[in-house]
């Protein structure tokens, strides 16, 4: 059975290799003297590997990745396949828009006076674009909106501040 102790006592080699713990969980230690921890498993009589995380300062405890193991063996026995939801949820992040991404496409298809679109896009580009351009829309919280909209009081528009509400709002 792995401990930290023995985590850190293994070493690089020339190639590749394999330390094995209990449960189905093993450690592969890279030539670079990386160490990842790794589960196979089946699932409807295929072999599927799923890795936990590395090991080490940035990356996982030996406890912590226990506990992935024991939600990851939840997953099996529900029959669920937690390497294909690891990999479903990376391509979730990937297809997660920007806010100024979605604020693009929402300048472009709301119908409105070219009068109201030319005041919003001015609020826009002023006030949010600088706040929340690259953030995406679940990064952007109640409070994130409040700090934003205090600054644009505080300079003595509480009316623009209105508006970038609604635009944020709307978007």
């Amino acid at each position: 059975m792995l401990t930290d102790a023995a985590l850190k006592s293994l070493k690089p080699r020339d190639k590749i290799y394999k330390f094995t713990d209990r449960d189905g969980m093993y450690v592969i230690v890279q030539p670079t003297g990386s160490i990842t921890f790794r589960l196979d498993y089946r699932l409807n009589g295929r072999r599927e590997p799923l890795t936990l995380g590395r090991y080490g300062g940035a990356g996982l405890s030996l406890a912590r990745t226990r506990e992935k193991l024991i939600d990851a063996k939840r997953a099996i026995a529900e029959g669920l396949s937690p390497a294909l939801e690891k990999q479903r949820e990376k391509q979730r992040g990937k297809a997660a828009k920007s806010f100024s991404e979605w604020a693009e496409k929402w300048f472009s298809e709301h119908r409105m006076a070219d009068s109201t679109r030319a005041m919003r896009r001015s609020v826009y580009e002023r006030d949010i674009l600088s706040v929340f351009d690259r953030r995406l829309m679940s990064e952007i919280l109640p409070p994130d909106l409040r700090v934003m909209l205090e600054k644009v009081k505080a300079r003595g528009a509480p009316a623009t501040a209105i508006h970038a509400r609604e635009i944020v709002r709307l978007v």
